[in-house]
């Protein structure tokens, strides 16, 4: 019912992760992601959350990304109803489809990225999803915007969107997670909101709150000041 796509950036060290889905809710659902550990998505016609943060913890204890989503996968025995891509910080990638996933249904994995889906128009929703991020310039909150998109227009989950879900984690950076839940147009009002997220108050706001680089970080009295003279964006 879903498709997610998780990245990773060589030269900031940042992961993110977005998906869309004909059903509701699909940020608290599918992804998740750690600083210390990596990204991953979780879906399915029977998605398991525990799996989402499971592998998160095996990527954390040093397995590679393929292994973690091995080990967190094979025990389960309501497997064959699920999907799990896992994304690690050095970028390796693993993905699983469950045999009764609903077709089309495959992963696409590459260094740094993995895309994953089930319940698609065809498996070109795929390709074209992960094309979309390549070809995309920008920040990378961007181009999985742009990726989100390019899956739509490919095909799309089979019954059309009514949710989309942007993750994006850096050493230097505030988390920006951005979940519209239920929407006729999740896409445009997840791009709406990205806007509004990376623009004007709340932009400079984030970038004064602690981040992993700088974990005691803290306004000053000039911050303050400057913030009240920032125009809010509309």
């Amino acid at each position: 019912m879903t498709f997610s796509i998780l990245v990773r950036d060589a030269e900031t060290g940042r992961i993110g992760g977005a998906a869309a889905t004909g059903s509701l809710c699909v940020g608290g659902w599918v992804l998740r992601g750690r600083i210390e550990a990596g990204m991953s998505a979780s879906q399915g016609t029977a998605p398991s959350t525990l799996w989402g943060e499971a592998v998160l913890d095996e990527m954390q204890a040093g397995a590679p990304a393929p292994a973690a989503v091995t080990e967190v996968t094979a025990p389960d025995e309501g497997r064959a109803h699920r999907q799990l891509s896992a994304l690690d910080l050095l970028g390796n990638t693993g993905a699983f489809t469950g045999a009764a996933s609903v077709p089309a249904c495959a992963s696409r994995r590459d260094e740094n990225l993995v895309v994953a889906g089930n319940m698609l128009s065809s498996e070109a929703v795929l390709d074209a999803v992960a094309q979309g991020y390549a070809s995309a310039t920008g920040t990378m909150p961007e181009r999985l915007l742009a990726a989100l998109q390019a899956g739509e227009d490919a095909g799309s989950d089979s019954r059309g969107l009514l949710s989309a879900a942007l993750l994006c984690l850096g050493p230097d950076m505030a988390p920006l997670s951005l979940r519209i839940d239920a929407s006729d147009s999740p896409l445009a009002d997840l791009r709406a909101l990205h806007d509004r997220a990376t623009t004007g108050l709340y932009a400079e706001w984030a970038r004064l709150v602690p981040t992993k680089e700088a974990p005691f970080r803290a306004p000053s009295e000039a911050d303050f000041a400057r913030l009240d003279e920032t125009p809010r964006s509309e």
